[in-house]
């Protein structure tokens, strides 16, 4: 059953950063009526978008999954056996030997799986996954009989915890483990790279699985129970003293018993979800949002490991790490607008590795420089970075983009000491990498050598760095000002700024690689667009010459098709959203969802890639709430199709809250609380004007002033709360779900 809680306070976890990251989640105002302020308003809006198994699922894109950030359970049917099998994960658990780097020698590891080794054959499943109690229950039926099920990954514990109790028939229940193979997934798709030596077998004792590892370290699976079955899984190096952790697990989660695991488990989920609300007359895209909130929340957390491309559910993969030039940072973007920094564990991530981030780079540059090369574990030690200008393909601005999602989190927080320990010192030596390669021609203008576009090709002056570069230079000066620093360097980066090269491209197919290179074939990658998203360095809304740049870029990245994967309509949706074409953007997450998006709501190529569906959540926001360039803009890109809209709480850059509702396809008011005190300018949607604003604390007017592009000039104090609405007229200011339907889309319905 459901326990009341009340709304807390957002969780930060990392010391340095917790207190400035953290908000109290303010109540609603006097004058907005709240229908989502209560646990059992949550249960029914999410139970109505739960996913759910009417069909046995036979593959992991198939399965439901479970998780807490660190370990993570699969549910679903392997092998030739008609089992139904919980296939354990962790994103700890890796190989520590170096060779190869992090696709071999320090390569993420499976466990192995637990089987509900019934007497029957496994016949049919009545499954349902709840998002609101992060829990799948229901029944599963054998030839000898149905047992009720009920599991969970403990939101707090790492345990799985799954209860199992016969219904009819003479069904028994027993568990076998199968453990893995300790080997990179890698070595099914590539050769092993000379000098990998083999990890010996696991070694199975009663309910205890341990796997030593050559390089030192071990991982131990232990379970316990049989109609309430504890498993935990612990990874440890050097030392090989997991055992000892595991049985501290089982022991804490065996004295709390079945209802106090519960109990615990659901009070960390129900603060989960009502940080912000996002609600859209289309079930589908509203069941998918919500199912990816669930997914990032199971797949980590600000204290757990940097996400994987697999997250903690590891798979055949050639992909057995985390990916930096594009994974992570689509991976990242959901916990902004939702307010989830408990989630941000790449911001942890860059803050605690800082000494490795150092140590990416040859040793002559070490004194002032950062960068990473493409592919790291949890340490963010990835090798030596390439040189521009070097061998190969050297793909340099990995780290710079990396920052811009650390930005991205100070902008939401406004939170100085984010900026000022964190985002500045570590871009500041970042950009400094870049500053020790460009060099002027006699005109007087900066330029790259040949650096790597990623997953296209290697240019000179590359629009991949080139548009990073720029962003960074811009950053560290606006930040060196808000900060009083008086930094040396200030003078360089503005010089840089303004005597960049421009980005190539011509007037017929937009944007280039860079300077040698033309796009000339499909692409799924948007490296060479993110001058336009998401760095947003040049603006489109107000500049008819780069929107035309921009939508000429994009009909000809897109008339390409061969190569196309999921993001390149992530990433096309949110262009769309900047342009303010909406159907255009609703139609690329239509066929991401129709074309790529697997039933369980996972992605794949030739493995697991959990960024895709997670930056599908990212367009949603796009369309409904942007704010970048010191603009607040609500509705900006609403499909004609989405006539109803309720957005509440997301957050915006500036450190605002913003609540808007959207019914019979017009914007009806618009509601901005200031978090930070930071100046506020708003464009309200459709509203009809003229405008009138009003405080929700007391229902005063609030002055304002007309600025460009239709938007509001709103003088707001932190903590102040109003209201846009049409002059004269007096909405009704209530938070309520957007009409669906109650079909079931995910899953196996």
């Amino acid at each position: 059953m459901s326990l009341p809680i009340s709304r807390r306070t957002l969780l930060a976890g990392a010391a340095g950063l917790a207190g400035s990251l953290a908000f109290p989640m303010p109540p609603s105002p006097p004058g907005l009526e709240d229908t989502m302020a209560a646990d059992p308003a949550w249960a029914a809006y999410l139970g109505d978008l739960d996913p759910v198994w009417r069909k046995v699922p036979t593959s992991f894109y198939q399965a439901p999954f479970l998780g807490n950030g660190g370990l993570g359970a699969a549910v679903y049917q392997t092998g030739s056996a008609k089992r139904l099998a919980f296939k354990l994960g962790d994103s700890r658990v890796r190989d520590h030997q170096g060779t190869g780097g992090t696709n071999f020698g320090n390569a993420r590891l499976p466990v192995g799986e637990l089987t509900l080794s019934t007497a029957g054959d496994l016949t049919a499943v009545d499954l349902r996954l709840s998002l609101f109690d992060a829990e799948l229950s229901g029944t599963i039926t054998t030839s000898k009989g149905v047992l009720g099920l009920r599991a969970f990954v403990h939101a707090t514990r790492d345990v799985l915890v799954i209860s199992v109790n016969p219904k009819s028939g003479n069904e028994k229940v027993a568990w076998t483990f199968t453990p893995a193979l300790a080997r990179s997934p890698r070595l099914d798709f590539k050769p092993a790279p000379e000098g990998l030596r083999t990890n010996p077998p696991a070694a199975l004792a009663g309910t205890t699985c341990t796997q030593n590892l050559v390089a030192g370290g071990q991982t131990v699976t232990r379970w316990q129970g049989t109609n309430t079955l504890l498993a935990t899984v612990v990874h440890s190096f050097p030392a090989r003293d997991a055992a000892a952790q595991a049985g501290r697990n089982l022991g804490a989660a065996a004295d709390l018993g079945l209802d106090g695991l519960t109990q615990e488990h659901r009070r960390w989920w129900h603060a989960f979800y009502p940080k912000s609300f996002v609600s859209v007359a289309d079930t589908r895209l509203e069941s998918f949002y919500w199912i990816q909130l669930y997914k990032l929340a199971s797949a980590t957390r600000r204290d757990r490991p940097v996400l994987g491309t697999c997250g903690p559910w590891l798979e055949p993969t050639p992909w057995p790490g985390t990916w930096w030039n594009l994974n992570v940072q689509l991976e990242y973007w959901l916990v902004n607008a939702t307010g989830h920094t408990e989630l941000d564990s790449l911001t942890a991530s860059l803050d605690a590795h800082r000494d490795n981030l150092v140590a990416n780079v040859p040793a002559q540059y070490r004194s002032d420089s950062m960068a990473m090369a493409r592919t790291s574990q949890e340490d963010l030690a990835t090798g030596t970075a390439p040189v521009p200008g070097g061998d190969g393909d050297p793909e340099v601005g990995d780290l710079t983009w990396a920052l811009h999602n650390a930005w991205l989190s100070y902008r939401h927080s406004m939170a100085d000491g984010v900026l000022r320990d964190l985002v500045f010192p570590l871009l500041r030596k970042a950009i400094n990498y870049y500053l020790h390669f460009l060099a002027k021609d006699p005109g007087g203008t900066y330029h790259l050598p040949r650096t790597f576009s990623p997953e296209y090709a290697s240019t000179k002056d590359c629009n991949y760095d080139l548009a990073l570069i720029h962003w960074g230079c811009a950053t560290l000066l606006a930040a060196n000002k808000r900060l009083k620093l008086g930094d040396p360097l200030a003078a360089k980066w503005q010089d840089v700024l303004d005597h960049l090269v421009k980005p190539p491209q011509d007037a017929t197919n937009g944007f280039w690689i860079g300077a040698d290179v033309q796009l000339t074939s499909s692409h799924r990658h948007y490296s060479h667009l993110l001058w336009f998203y998401p760095l947003y360095q040049l603006e489109v809304t107000d500049n008819p010459a780069n929107r035309a740049a921009l939508t000429r870029s994009m009909a000809h990245w897109l008339g390409y098709t061969g190569a196309q994967q999921g993001y390149t309509f992530t990433g096309s949706g949110s262009m769309y959203a900047v342009l303010g074409e909406g159907d255009k953007a609703h139609g690329q997450l239509s066929t991401l969802l129709d074309k790529y998006v697997q039933p369980n709501t996972m992605y794949k190529e030739s493995g697991p890639v959990i960024e895709t569906p997670l930056s599908g959540a990212q367009t949603m926001h796009d369309m409904l709430v942007q704010s970048w360039g010191d603009t607040i803009r609500v509705f900006p890109a609403v499909p004609t199709a989405w006539a109803e809209v309720t957005v509440h709480n997301l957050r915006t850059e500036g450190a605002f809250l913003i609540s808007a509702v959207r019914r019979a396809g017009r914007t009806q008011f618009v509601r901005v609380r200031s978090l930070a005190g930071e100046p506020c300018q708003v464009v309200p949607g459709d509203l009809a004007g003229p405008y009138e604003v009003r405080s929700l604390t007391d229902g005063s007017a609030v002055p304002w002033q007309p600025g460009s592009g239709g938007s509001l000039r709103l003088p707001l104090s932190r903590g102040d709360d109003v209201v846009i609405v049409t002059r004269g007229t007096d909405p009704r200011l209530r938070i309520a779900p957007a009409a669906s339907n109650t079909k079931r889309y995910w899953g196996l319905p």
